[in-house]
């Protein structure tokens, strides 16, 4: 396996960012996170084509009270790239981070997921459940590949059909211009600059462009069998779990309800909408978010 790793120098006074990297290894591959204050860990998992920067907002507000891990999932920020599209399985993935939250022996762990980060953070929450307090979930899924059957869904499958066409035809993702596309606060050039950083050229990318054709659209493909097994599992979740989706993600919408239905706890949550924020809720609302994670943390501290 060809693996990258992009340049120390292309993480150098990015906007808002200013935290120590930590590396660990995983399947022979170095991952890097952050690693912040003190207390019950709260992992953080980015999505596609984000990293750990999605949740610089976030991080001084949460490490006050706790401590802040957010790794790199393998092929984005600072963590290495393995350099062709068919290293990427949703295994690795899976893998990968199974193994770091082990390697770093993490215990009563607060899961706060987006986009790719619930459907690799989500099925490891409840496989490894004696590691895990709570769950934070935001704007993602637990995609079957079975027909959409509520209009929400269809509408839902419909944006992500069109991302997953896009994503498909480039041969270079322009990953700020994703990114600059489902946010609504405008993120200045730098900002968007630093999202580009762990990529260099497109050789880099291959992880990035792989990420939506691993979502499964049949009940066939990779991770279908996984989502099942978790959605069945979730059922019987009896730790607390906060959803809170953003009021404007076309690919995600309707996600907060099918949570809510489906996790027994996430119900006695209040049920939280972020604000003029898009897919990227992170970068739009972090602070916000912070604060909401603080409060529903500090409402089952005891438990």
């Amino acid at each position: 396996m060809k693996v990258l790793r992009t340049p120390d120098e292309r993480f150098q006074n990015l906007p808002g960012f200013s935290y120590e990297p930590h590396y660990v290894e995983v399947s022979g591959l170095r991952m890097h996170y952050l690693d912040e204050g003190k207390g019950d860990p709260i992992l953080c998992l980015h999505g596609e084509p984000s990293w750990c920067y999605l949740y610089r907002k976030m991080v001084p507000i949460l490490a006050t009270r706790h401590r802040v891990v957010a790794p790199d999932l393998i092929g984005f920020g600072r963590s290495d790239k393995p350099g062709e599209r068919a290293d990427y399985t949703y295994a690795l993935h899976h893998d990968t981070v199974a193994q770091f939250i082990t390697a770093l022996d993490l215990q009563r762990i607060t899961l706060v997921c987006q986009d790719w980060g619930g459907l690799i953070g989500l099925p490891l929450a409840v496989e490894m459940a004696e590691r895990f307090h709570s769950l934070v979930i935001m704007n993602t899924g637990l995609p079957t590949g079975e027909a959409p059957q509520t209009e929400a869904a269809k509408k839902s499958a419909a944006a992500f059909a069109a991302w997953r066409g896009f994503a498909e035809k480039m041969t270079d993702l322009p990953v700020a211009f994703v990114i600059g596309g489902a946010t609504k606060s405008n993120p200045s050039p730098e900002i968007l600059a630093a999202y580009e950083a762990p990529f260099p050229d497109a050789t880099y990318k291959a992880g990035a462009a792989k990420f939506p054709l691993l979502v499964p659209i049949s009940p066939t493909d990779e991770a279908a069998p996984v989502m099942s097994r978790t959605r069945e599992a979730l059922k019987q979740w009896h730790k607390p779990a906060l959803v809170m989706f953003s009021d404007s993600d076309p690919i995600t919408a309707g996600g907060d309800e099918f949570f809510r239905r489906l996790i027994p706890t996430a119900k006695d949550e209040p049920a939280i909408t972020i604000r003029d924020a898009a897919h990227f809720l992170q970068e739009d609302k972090g602070e916000e978010i912070a604060e909401q994670i603080v409060q529903f943390l500090a409402r089952h501290q005891a438990k």
